[in-house]
């Protein structure tokens, strides 16, 4: 990293910008500009602003976040609030990986996440279709 490269470098996070935003304006790779930065004392919210300003509070209860330095970006203020709001918002999720298929026990059509050779609807008919609805009770 040349002298001239270091100096955007830091002009650039005391004014807020992020580090991909750097290594694409200097011909870095983001890592690169992160290790520097690391190395420099330079990590963290460098736009300056408290969490109190930025309106951080959790999405489900309202309480203040505390937002840890180098961290990801805290959404929730517990695991206990994440998972209740996510309940109560399904239509929010960015399920991409829905797959249609009809059943090869019972013919019915259904959906599965994340599976694309999936076969059978459910367990019941994979045995009853496989072993001709034996159970251990015939």
């Amino acid at each position: 990293m040349t002298e001239e490269q270091k100096n955007v470098v830091i002009k650039r996070r005391s004014s807020g910008f992020g580090y991909a935003s750097i290594a694409k304006e200097i011909g870095l790779t983001k890592d690169a500009v992160v290790a520097f930065c690391r190395r420099n004392g330079l990590t963290g919210n460098m736009a300056g602003k408290a969490p109190e300003e930025t309106g951080s509070r959790c999405k489900e209860c309202g309480a203040a976040l505390v937002q840890a330095e180098g961290m990801k970006t805290r959404v929730f203020c517990s695991a206990q609030c994440r998972k209740k709001w996510w309940k109560g918002h399904p239509e929010m999720l960015n399920k991409k990986a829905v797959y249609t298929h009809t059943c090869a026990g019972c013919g019915r059509k259904f959906t599965a996440y994340g599976n694309s050779k999936r076969k059978y609807c459910s367990h019941a008919c994979y045995i009853n279709h496989r072993f001709g609805g034996g159970g251990a009770d015939d």
